[in-house]
Formats: structure tokens, C-alpha cells, sequence
């Protein structure tokens, strides 16, 4: 109950005009800003930046461009022709050949074709440079179209996109043996989303319960899994199960966001587990900000002592 009171407070607040303009203000003014302890930076420049570090300590990284929910397709065309620049920008780098993307950032919500045809440009462009491309799975509504979406560009050859799966839903269990099925390459996560009782899991225990079931089914069948958690009871049993079933540390990685659980990524990483890194970046940072505050509440008072000592 408590974890759905902290969802539903932090979306309530992601939807502030004056908090977003008070954030904007404070939240990435300076490198000691407190948005900066979860978000890499506003530009690919500063991203960049941010990979090089998290790359010089042996670990790999996902670039997360933060957005989603265009309003028009010219602005969804536009997108496009940022995640086109930001594959020919990461290959000039040399960093890691990986990113996510909304299907939203594309026009889902005007023209889903349209937003498919997009998708297929910037797949091609990174199948040619060797980049995976992760679909980030979005609210409920989004699912089928989603998942529809993804399908069609993997039976059309593009073996370089994997999607992601919210053990919240009821009906991701269902959704990932149908991934599973055709091949594809899951991240599994929690869920950030406040979804209503009819769609989803309301109690912790509930999701965490769906989440080992996922995983263990993910382990034993499917291809490179990414779980994707700070929950030390859920990597405990990732590690557990595969342990116990000879699935070795180079068959799965675990997947944490950028600035939480520090130390979890350290000692996962030097214990000889495959650990990514994703890396959120880009101006429309404050939404995914406040839904990680509604996952870990215990960050609120890092960032209200960050805002206190900026004023």
C-alpha cells in the first residue's frame, strides 16, 4: 500500500508545471546540482562524458535520451534525426554501442506506422554500426502496440532490438513467452508506472513474486537477460537460481540506473557480473526524475538537502 501511495504521490507531482519550472531552475544548474546524481546530463556532450567514467571502471552502459510523448509528427521526424545524429556521435566517441528509446519519441500516440517506420531508420542506421537498440516499455495502454511494433521489426530482420517488460502487470508473464518464442532479448524490470488494480500488481510482494518468476523463466530460456533492479533480495535470486542451474555469470547481466545503488554496481561488477549502466540524459529529464523518486522515497532527502544548499 505504501509503495502505491509513493507512486501515485511522485506521478501527481511529475505533472507540476511550477514544480518542473522550480526543478528546472536548481536541477542541473551547476556539475554539484542535485538532478546530476541521476541524470548523466542535458547534452550527448555531457552523457558522453558521464560513459567515459563508468567505462574506465569496466562497466558497460545503455544511453537513455529522456523523452517521450511527442505532440506532433514533425516532432517525431525530428527525434529521429536526433537518434540518427546520436548513433553517428557515439561512434565518432567510441563509447558503447547501445541505447533505449520511448516508441512515444517516435509518434506512437499519432501515427503508429509512422512511429514504426521511424524506428526502422534508426534500426537500420545502428544494425549497420553495430549498436543493440532497447524499446523501453511505457504504460499499460502501450503494451500490445508495443509489443506489436517490436515483433514486426524483428521478423523483418532487425536482430538488434530487444524490448522491456514490467513484472507489475499482470499479463507480462503471458507477454514474455511470446518474446521468448521469437528469440528476442528481454530487460525485465520492476515497473515505474501507477497502473490501476485491474493491470497490475498493487503489492510490493505481489511484483517481487512476478519478478523471480519472470526471471527464473528468463534464465533457463531465454536470450542474454538483463534484469533490471536495485532490489538486493531480486539480485540475490537471479544469482541463486543461476547458481543452482549452471547458468554461468557471462550468460545474463544485471542492469542499474545511473546514481543509485553506487556501491550494488561496484561490488556487482567485481564480483565478475556483467554490469550496464543506463544513462539517462537530455532537457525533458524531470519526469523520469520524479518517477525514480516514487521507486526509492529514501532519495527525497538527498535532493531536498540538494536544493536547500543551492538557495
Amino acid at each position: 500500500m505504501i509503495d502505491a501511495l509513493s507512486k501515485s504521490f511522485f506521478h501527481t507531482l511529475a505533472g507540476s508545471s511550477a514544480l518542473k519550472s522550480l526543478a528546472s531552475t536548481y536541477g542541473m544548474r551547476n556539475a554539484h546540482s542535485f538532478a546530476r546524481r541521476f541524470i548523466a546530463g542535458e547534452t550527448l556532450e555531457e552523457a558522453i562524458g558521464a560513459a567515459r567514467q563508468i567505462e574506465a571502471r569496466g562497466q558497460t552502459l545503455t544511453l537513455d535520451l529522456l523523452g517521450e510523448s511527442v505532440t506532433s509528427l514533425d516532432a517525431a521526424a525530428a527525434a529521429t534525426k536526433t537518434y540518427l545524429g546520436i548513433i553517428d556521435q557515439v561512434v565518432q566517441a567510441g563509447i558503447t554501442r547501445n541505447i533505449s528509446l520511448k516508441l512515444t519519441q517516435l509518434g506512437l500516440d499519432l501515427d503508429p506506422a509512422r512511429a514504426a517506420d521511424h524506428l526502422r531508420l534508426i534500426l537500420d542506421a545502428a544494425q549497420k554500426a553495430g549498436f543493440f537498440v532497447r524499446i523501453d516499455m511505457e504504460n499499460s495502454p502501450y503494451v500490445d502496440v508495443t509489443l506489436d511494433i517490436w515483433e514486426t521489426v524483428w521478423n523483418q530482420g532487425f536482430k538488434n532490438v530487444g524490448v522491456v517488460l514490467q513484472s507489475a502487470l499482470h499479463r507480462s508473464e503471458q507477454d514474455l513467452r511470446r518474446v521468448i518464442a521469437a528469440g528476442g532479448r528481454v530487460r525485465l524490470v520492476k515497473g515505474a508506472y501507477k497502473e490501476p488494480r485491474e493491470v497490475a500488481h498493487q503489492a510490493k510482494s505481489d511484483v517481487d513474486a512476478a519478478f523471480v518468476r519472470m526471471m527464473q523463466v528468463l534464465l533457463a530460456e531465454g536470450a542474454f537477460p538483463a534484469i533490471a533492479t536495485h532490489d538486493e533480495k531480486m539480485i540475490a535470486a537471479t544469482r541463486e537460481f543461476a547458481a543452482a542451474h549452471g547458468i554461468g555469470k557471462d550468460g545474463y547481466e544485471f542492469q542499474l540506473l545511473f546514481g543509485v545503488r553506487r556501491d550494488l554496481q561496484a561490488a556487482l561488477h567485481g564480483e565478475g557480473y556483467g554490469m550496464r549502466v543506463y544513462l539517462p540524459y537530455g532537457r525533458e529529464w524531470f519526469p523520469y526524475f520524479m518517477r525514480r523518486l516514487g521507486e526509492r522515497p529514501a532519495n527525497v532527502g538527498f535532493v531536498v538537502r540538494g536544493i536547500l544548499s543551492e538557495r
